[in-house]
């Protein structure tokens, strides 16, 4: 049975670095057997529907075929539509009451264990937070991320696993007009009323 994912691409741009055209990405991952497909702003973030065997492969397939076409590969990590409401649900700054223009999540491919959390420096980059819980690190970043130390190099050397980030914005649903959690739902079955912008692709 088909269930909803959505692909968190690191390091994918439109313009210079990495390029790789939002259309062309999708046709990608319906040629790797994934069906209602979309993408969601310009930043590596693609929505559809597999089975579970199928969504397994995706982080080896679709790298394969982009670095056949673009020369280049790029790691994609994979989070259910489920798992993404439960991330909204569960941001510890959200309900502390932080401003929600400095939060961030940052998506690690892996759950580190308590040793590696623990090892983990919390004045590492001073007035900023993070909070790993799973797989994932929420991040309250008053400076920005361009200041912070918080970035993937840390997490991913430190965590030893790999990561890539998300602005808040783009991951909640609530008073942003959208977003990958709320976003998700145009895969849902018919009666979803919820307003999106892109193109769905691919057969329901």
């Amino acid at each position: 049975m088909a269930e909803r994912y959505v692909a968190l691409l690191r390091g994918v741009n439109v313009v210079g670095k990495n390029k790789v055209p939002m259309k062309q990405l999708a046709s990608l991952f319906e040629a790797a057997g994934c069906t209602r497909v979309q993408t969601y702003i310009a930043t590596g973030n693609v929505v559809f529907r597999a089975s579970k065997k199928l969504a397994r492969a995706v982080p080896t397939t679709v790298p394969a075929a982009m670095e056949a076409q673009f020369g280049f590969g790029v790691a994609i990590l994979l989070r259910s539509a489920s798992h993404m409401r439960t991330l909204v649900e569960g941001n510890p700054f959200v309900a502390e009451g932080r401003d929600k223009a400095l939060l961030h999540v940052m998506f690690l491919a892996d759950a580190p264990g308590a040793v590696l959390i623990a090892s983990l420096d919390a004045n590492r980059s001073p007035g900023d937070e993070f909070r790993v819980l799973g797989q994932e690190a929420y991040l309250h970043l008053p400076r920005g991320v361009a200041e912070s130390k918080l970035n993937n190099a840390f997490f991913d050397s430190k965590l030893r696993t790999v990561s890539t980030g998300r602005n808040w914005r783009t991951v909640n649903p609530a008073g942003n007009g959208g977003g990958v959690a709320n976003w998700m739902t145009i895969c849902a079955p018919a009666g979803w009323s919820g307003k999106v912008s892109s193109a769905t692709r691919g057969s329901p």
